[in-house]
């Protein structure tokens, strides 16, 4: 090739990662939430209620049907990773430990994986959960009925269980079990944050609209939400929190209700604690990246993933191998 030829290609190659990279960038510095203030009088009584939560005396009220309690005990966990799945989806179960769901260490740092779930209508779904959870200790199961209506209250549940059984986890990866999860790179970014409080990061959501359809799935009734926009948020497909964010949402959870989606359930809880979301676009939210070994070493969460793909791409990105710029 002739000296012009390689430089057009050599132009367009630091043109795609000037791309690829730059507008991650940009995309963090202009959708990035401005700072919430905390001299209002409730966020300030929430954050200082958090700040002394204890919740000793709740262990023996938690009616979990099933719960891997002894799980965390008190050895330090750097990052808790919670899949909300359907009961009756334990083929996914099992494919997410063999694959993401199986990394225990990250850079030396503890990481554990445990799934959320409610309660199936089936009896024969329900003796096979348990069976599960004597296998692999790694299920909690609230004592409602698992359904679309009850997500929030599984995420609740969720919240619940981490700041009671779980209170050394510094960090919280709330995730659906759909994604594929790099904890690798997610861990090497946790690891760099120089912010030690208030973490709640994902692909954040700006001015939300409320479900005002009575005929939908998700309906919002205006007396359960008035404004005509929600907070900022984190998309629920992933996001992470800080142990201290989880006790915060807890209890500002009080006067939450239930009746908002789980994501912005917590959106709300978190605006009402005084705390910023945090935009990464390295939570993918919907598998809008075509597979490529290195993007999927760099994004934290990827959606929509069936089976032989997350076999396919933990196989791969797990194998050792280094990605040069």
């Amino acid at each position: 090739l002739r000296t012009h030829q390689w430089c057009f290609i050599l132009f367009n190659v630091l043109l795609f990662h000037v791309l690829l990279f730059g507008a991650d960038l940009l995309e963090e510095y202009f959708l990035r939430s401005l700072p919430l203030s905390y001299t209002d009088a409730k966020t300030l009584e929430i954050r200082e209620r958090a700040r002394k939560l204890d919740m000793d005396p709740l262990k023996a009220n938690l009616s979990y049907t099933v719960s891997s309690a002894a799980t965390c005990s008190d050895q330090e966990i750097f990052l808790l990773v919670l899949v909300c799945s359907s009961p009756e989806n334990r083929t996914r179960r099992n494919v997410i430990r063999q694959t993401w769901g199986n990394v225990t260490d990250a850079r030396g740092y503890a990481v554990l994986t445990l799934f959320a779930l409610g309660k199936p209508a089936s009896v024969t779904t329900q003796l096979e959960i348990n069976e599960e959870s004597q296998k692999h200790r790694d299920i909690i199961e609230g004592s409602f009925i698992d359904s679309p209506e009850m997500q929030t209250q599984k995420m609740l549940m969720s919240v619940e269980w981490t700041v009671t059984f779980c209170p050394h986890a510094r960090y919280i990866l709330k995730t659906d079990e759909d994604m594929f999860v790099g904890i690798p790179s997610l861990a090497g970014y946790l690891l760099s944050l120089t912010q030690l409080e208030d973490i709640y990061t994902g692909r954040v959501i700006h001015q939300g609209v409320p479900n005002r359809d009575p005929k939908s799935p998700g309906f919002v009734p205006i007396h359960q939400y008035s404004e005509e926009l929600y907070p900022d948020y984190c998309d629920g497909s992933a996001f992470v929190m800080s142990q201290d964010v989880a006790r915060k949402v807890y209890v500002a959870a009080k006067e939450v209700p239930v009746s908002v989606p789980p994501d912005i359930f917590v959106g709300i809880c978190a605006k009402k604690a005084g705390i910023t979301p945090i935009h990464s676009s390295r939570f993918s939210g919907e598998k809008h990246i075509s597979y490529n070994r290195c993007c999927y070493k760099f994004i934290f969460t990827s959606s929509n993933m069936k089976e032989d793909e997350l076999f396919k791409d933990w196989k791969e990105t797990s194998n050792g191998k280094d990605c040069s710029l």
